[in-house]
């Protein structure tokens, strides 16, 4: 049986492998100091958005989960139905 890793540390992961692949590809073009360090930033939140989506879409449906989890069982303490 084979363990997934869970949904956030998959898209965590995903997001910082993005940037410091976006950081090698501008180091490699010339870019130094700051101004990497910026367009790194910048250029991997779009292609994060766009590349992660099927990550970011499971992450948000465990946050919704777990959520739902939580009222469940706050419910339950109370004595609600």
């Amino acid at each position: 049986m084979t363990r997934r890793p869970s949904p956030y540390l998959a898209y965590t992961a995903g997001r910082i492998g993005v940037f410091v692949a976006v950081a090698a590809v501008l180091y490699l073009i010339g870019f130094r100091t700051w101004m990497l360090v910026l367009l790194a930033i910048v250029l991997s939140m779009p292609l994060s958005y766009v590349l992660l989506a099927r990550q970011r879409i499971a992450m948000a449906k465990a946050v919704e989960d777990r959520l739902t989890e939580r009222k469940k069982l706050r419910a339950q303490l109370r004595g609600d139905k």
